[in-house]
């Protein structure tokens, strides 16, 4: 299955590579932590199936969750079958922000 490191994804942001960038934890983790991966659009795991078709596939996808478990492996391996270049994040958002990369507030 493909993965992204935290450090290969901070240079595909610092270098304006071309990605998607999706955050796939569930709602009510997402909305206690307040903060997400700067770009990153939310999708509910759960329907994944009434928003594959809205993912880009001209570039990779780069999913996200929590840890980088189940969710984001989950999610990555499904749209990965479906012909798309899916990665999940190693680590998550937990890894993401340990490292000391940039977080943002989530709006509204």
């Amino acid at each position: 299955m493909n993965r992204i490191t935290i450090s290969e994804l901070a240079h595909w942001q610092a270098s304006g590579q071309g990605f998607s960038l999706i955050d796939v934890r569930r709602a009510s983790v997402r909305l206690a932590d307040t903060a997400q991966i700067p770009g990153a659009q939310w999708r509910d795991p759960d329907a994944l199936f009434s928003w594959k078709d809205q993912i880009p596939r001209d570039r990779p996808a780069i999913l996200y969750c929590a840890h980088g478990h189940e969710i984001s492996q989950g999610c990555a391996a499904t749209l990965a079958a479906m012909g798309l270049d899916a990665r999940y994040l190693i680590d998550g958002f937990a890894g993401w922000r340990a490292a000391g990369q940039v977080v943002e507030t989530l709006e509204g």
